[in-house]
């Protein structure tokens, strides 16, 4: 016969205690065991792996990464939904497509390689244009040959060979045109060649070439106004004269035949040194609203997308490449330009921090396109990205 257990109640309180704490520790090691793992999706990897916490935007905004496209500049959208992306310091063209559209590129193809820097790219009639240094050329029913490109066929090919500003963003407007720049060989400087420094414009078949715009240093982003179908442009302004002149500038070009100043006459107010002989700054057109000194502007959109608050509707978006000769770096941000009975009223910040307070850069603004849902695009070719900023109430 066993003996028999005596415990005491001081004894049976301890273990009682112990064996509470051990359910406990048992029961909370297993549902921590039993959690789901939390993996990061690519969305949220892109969005560290960019910088993208460090951009600011108006409340209610937010920025992701919606490709990874090697120096990523021009854009255009095809009729199906396919973003084209022009390319300068290579030799490529991309086509980027959202096939589940769900805000993240699913496949980027290259259509095009061994090109001269081809950096603009423009949409019509299910062709591709795209712009290189000295000529347009044309890749038909693109869209549906995607992962086997056509040969291109050459539109024109009399442009300068020039590289100095000699890439180009190209559009068709509301003439059914096709409008490309030809920028100045130079920084400063005048040249007989009257193609210089000037928007050109073509059918789109590339017969009858002609000048559209004269006095016009770089312009690489344009856009017709909505309703006046006017056309704007941005333009650089020229290097080494300061710091804080002259302006960007962003012009308005109602008719042809109209000149905006360059080399003559710098942000409509300022006389060049070398080329005023007998010269008045009142002989040209002003700026319709002076930018930021050296920031770059490059590509510009109006908004015409429906994602956004009523108040966005039909106002300029800028890209600000930024300045590469200034003692303090700006720009390298999205600029918001108010319009009002046709004229601008308010430049101010719309997406900020690519440029670091300690003079860090994290992007390089270059291209804005308005997607079908309504999000801003924003191509950076220094990080080889298209961002795509979207709006929730």
């Amino acid at each position: 016969m066993l003996p028999k257990l005596i415990v005491s109640p001081f004894v049976l309180f301890i273990a009682v205690i112990i064996g509470l704490s051990s359910f406990n520790l048992s029961c909370s090691t297993n549902k921590v065991a039993s959690a789901p793992h939390a993996s990061k999706t690519k969305a949220d990897e892109l969005f560290t792996k960019y910088n993208l916490d460090q951009i600011k935007l108006p409340p209610g905004f937010k920025i992701s990464v919606f490709a990874e496209v090697p120096n990523a500049r021009s854009m255009t959208w095809g009729s199906n939904g396919t973003l084209f992306v022009g390319n300068r310091s290579g030799d490529k063209v991309f086509a980027v497509v959202d096939r589940d559209k769900n805000g993240v590129a699913d496949e980027v193809h290259t259509i095009a390689s061994g090109l001269n820097s081809p950096n603009g790219v423009a949409f019509r009639n299910g062709s591709l244009y795209v712009a290189e240094i000295s000529r347009i050329i044309r890749f038909d029913d693109i869209e549906n040959k995607l992962t086997n490109p056509p040969a291109p066929v050459v539109v024109y090919d009399k442009l300068p060979t020039d590289r100095h500003h000699g890439w180009k963003f190209i559009a068709f407007g509301p003439d059914d045109k096709l409008y490309v720049p030809v920028g100045a060989p130079c920084n400063i400087c005048e040249r007989d060649n009257d193609v210089y420094s000037t928007i050109t414009r073509m059918n789109a078949d590339g017969s009858g070439f002609e000048i559209f715009s004269h006095g016009i240093r770089n312009t690489v982003g344009f856009d017709w106004h909505p309703q006046t179908k006017e056309l704007w442009f941005t333009d650089n302004g020229g290097d080494n004269m300061g710091d804080d002149i002259p302006a960007d500038e962003l012009n308005i070009a109602p008719q042809k035949g109209m000149h905006f100043g360059f080399p003559y006459c710098h942000q409509g107010d300022i006389l060049d040194k070398n080329h005023d002989s007998g010269k008045s700054c009142a002989d040209y057109v002003a700026p319709a609203i002076k930018l930021g000194p050296h920031v770059a502007a490059l590509g510009m959109r109006f908004y015409t997308g429906n994602m956004f608050l009523p108040e966005y509707k039909n106002q300029i978006f800028i890209a600000e490449h930024g300045s590469w000769n200034r003692s303090t770096p700006i720009g390298y941000r999205i600029m918001l330009v108010n319009v009002e009975n046709n004229k601008p009223t308010r430049y101010i910040p719309f997406a900020t921090g690519w440029l670091q307070s300690n003079g860090n850069k994290t992007g390089r603004p270059v291209d804005i396109e308005i997607a079908a849902d309504g999000a801003l695009l924003v191509s950076d070719d220094d990080r080889g990205a298209i961002y795509r900023i979207t709006f929730e109430n």
